[in-house]
């Protein structure tokens, strides 16, 4: 009885809960389709300026910013991965997961915040003169430069490659590393004929999250003054007043990502590994061999390095900073920075949340490789660089105000008003699409863990699909809602591209507002807001670190 009636109720319910996600999906990638037809679209004057004198410049900024930060990135992220993964030595727990603490420091707030420190009048060169007498030759230690952003992303994004690799060598690998040790291998044969090998899948997922990263990088890039496609969008769109040729420059943008994850997927297409142990025993963790002498203190002061260097100077910077000048910018408009940062966030969370939690049953409740297409397509989003995101959106709410002019005119407004292209609801739709990953992953993880005999043993019971979404699923899914909310919430609170390019005139985040500062110079009062969107960042990573040690 069960076997006849289940799939017939469920074949019920399924077409809404499908048309849901078709229109979720269309919403989401109907910008990104919207920028990639501008390359099929006729170009002004302006592009052939654009093509002949900058577009090589940018394409090629881009490439060494992109090469040289995610190897530096991979460098040290995997070095650090196998220490912490392979061995034990002191600190070695505080640092298993305190460095994955620099991701809550956004890139472009620590590119201001070093490039300050690094001055001449900064805390370093200062404190050399003044108490040891040391003059620095100009150019020693600053950093603003192509190689100061390669140094400052590759510091607050190194913990991607460092997290997953790390994850991927205690739990995938330990049966060929010791299989490696007891023959013998000494621990740099361990390192680069079996690690490197085996992590190569766990470091490349590592390194692309760092490339897409680093495209969609506008802050650290600006600052620093290279010349990147993000800022060529910027500059373009706002210096020439020119929409479509921005919009080309992005969909060139996209399509190199595009390329980037067919190249990625085409390295990795005959790198398969499946562990020696039968299916019904669980796969045993890598004991981690303790080191000692020089050794064990020379991989504590690494760690130490590393994590000084990548979190604990530039918060204890800002924090110097806003005790010493934050009483000013506190009463400014601090408030209301604040407001409208929590307003546009949490709005943007909660639709999130909504279409992912609409996505995430219809595909749960199919099963079809249509409905899971849909769900992933629905989820790219993430990938694509926020400026590229902001073209899309612009471009969609200009042809939907065009569309609607009749209307307006109706309501009384002029000809020509722009309604919702100078509304707050272009810049929660650019949330929305850049960030629904993280909500569906969140939500997807939950439901992975939720086996399918409650659903359907409240099916059995004569509960709608309805009320067993309702009184069975979504209690179960609390947890999960928690943390793609939370995820969701900081990731959008730290936005800087799509906000810069989508926010209403004169609406102020603290994003907006401390980038808005260090770029005219006004360092010290950049900090106040800066390290409140670092302790709001920590909130994400630890919900992180809680979810992995599960």
């Amino acid at each position: 009885m069960r076997i006849t009636l289940l799939p017939r109720s469920a074949g019920r319910h399924i077409n809404g809960w499908t048309i849901t996600s078709v229109i979720g999906a269309a919403a989401v990638l109907l910008p990104i389709l919207y920028v990639l037809a501008g390359l099929f679209r006729s170009p002004n004057e302006n592009w052939d300026k654009v093509k002949q004198f900058l577009l090589t410049d940018y394409m090629l900024g881009s490439a060494k910013l992109v090469l040289f930060t995610g190897f530096f990135a991979a460098f040290i992220g995997v070095a650090l991965a196998w220490l912490i993964a392979g061995y034990t030595f002191p600190l070695r727990n505080f640092y298993k997961w305190a460095l994955v603490l620099p991701l809550a420091v956004p890139p472009y707030i620590a590119a201001y915040t070093y490039s300050s420190m690094t001055g001449y009048t900064g805390i370093i060169q200062a404190t050399l003169r003044n108490r040891f007498g040391i003059v620095l030759p100009p150019g020693t230690i600053e950093i603003m430069s192509d190689r100061g952003a390669v140094f400052v992303l590759t510091l607050f994004l190194f913990p991607y490659v460092f997290m997953i690799t790390r994850v991927f060598l205690e739990r995938q690998s330990a049966s060929f590393i010791e299989n490696a040790r007891l023959l013998g291998h000494k621990p740099l044969s361990v390192f680069f004929r079996v690690v490197l090998p085996l992590a190569r899948p766990a470091m490349m997922a590592g390194f692309m999250l760092v490339v897409f990263e680093v495209l969609s990088d506008y802050g650290v890039a600006n600052y620093f003054g290279v010349q990147t496609l993000s800022t060529a969008i910027f500059q373009t769109w706002f210096g020439m007043y020119d929409v479509q040729s921005a919009m080309r420059l992005a969909a060139w943008l996209m399509l190199g990502v595009i390329s980037l994850f067919i190249l990625e997927r085409w390295l990795r297409r005959s790198r398969r590994y499946s562990a020696a142990t039968r299916r019904s025993q669980p796969l045993q963790p890598l004991q981690p061999q303790r080191l000692k002498g020089l050794a064990a203190w020379g991989a504590a002061l690494y760690c130490t390095v590393v994590f000084a260097l990548a979190f604990l100077a530039p918060v204890a910077q800002l924090a110097a900073w806003s005790i010493q000048h934050g009483s000013a910018v506190w009463r400014l408009g601090f408030a209301e920075w604040t407001a409208n940062t929590l307003k546009g966030a949490g709005i943007g969370t909660t639709i999130v949340l909504l279409i992912a939690l609409l996505s995430t049953r219809a595909a749960r409740m199919s099963g079809s490789s249509l409905m899971q297409a849909l769900a992933r397509l629905m989820s790219a989003g993430y990938s694509v660089p926020g400026a590229i995101v902001a073209i899309g959106v612009l471009a969609v709410f200009l042809a939907l105000d065009e569309r609607l002019a009749p209307l307006y005119k109706a309501m009384g407004k002029a000809d020509g008003a722009l309604v919702l292209s100078l509304s707050l609801a272009m810049l929660i739709a650019g949330y929305v699409i850049r960030f629904l990953a993280t909500g569906y992953g969140a939500l997807e993880a939950g439901y992975e863990k939720m086996p399918r005999a409650y659903s359907e043993a409240s099916r059995t019971l004569g509960r709608s699909s309805l009320a067993t979404f309702l009184r069975v699923e979504l209690p179960l899914l609390k947890g999960s809602l928690l943390s793609g909310f939370v995820l969701t919430f900081v990731e959008i609170v730290k936005e800087l591209p799509l906000t810069l390019l989508l926010r209403p005139f004169n609406y102020d985040t603290l994003s907006t507002r401390a980038y808005q500062y260090a770029a005219d110079e006004r360092v010290f009062d950049a900090a106040l807001p800066s390290l409140l969107l670092v302790l709001i960042g920590l909130v994400s990573v630890l919900f992180m670190l809680k979810a992995e040690r599960k």
